[in-house]
């Protein structure tokens, strides 16, 4: 498994929390710091099953600069969305949890944390 976070998010060091107490292996990634490529966060959409404006933060001042809420919402500014996680990684929901039966979670409840750990039957120690 792999946490995407923010080490100043509350419900980023919930979830790591969560997952030091049930003894999982994770490898976390600071994401502001080591920010994802457009093709990283395309493939943790796949992961995902969600499109880009489904992890948008949208009420960050960046959002607002660039006024993603009146961007469309369809395939053809996809490219646009994710270019713009990319580009401002401060607009990606967190935490981010990717399991190890390849798909992901947005891991913002205790909820969708213990999901991650039970698709990752090897992160456990």
């Amino acid at each position: 498994m792999e946490i995407w976070i923010n080490p100043a998010c509350s419900k980023c060091r919930s979830a790591l929390s969560l997952l030091d107490a049930e003894g999982a292996g994770y490898s976390v990634r600071r994401y502001l710091e080591d920010v994802p490529t457009v093709e990283e966060i395309r493939a943790v959409l796949k992961r995902l099953g969600l499109e880009p404006w489904d992890i948008t933060r949208t009420q960050e001042a960046e959002a607002k600069e660039l006024g993603v809420k009146d961007w469309p919402r369809d395939a053809t500014a996809r490219d646009r969305w994710v270019e713009a996680l990319a580009a401002h990684p401060k607009l990606i929901q967190r935490p981010i949890i990717t399991a190890d039966d390849g798909t992901a979670v947005v891991g913002r409840s205790e909820e969708a944390v213990r999901e991650a750990l039970s698709r990752s039957s090897s992160g456990r120690s």
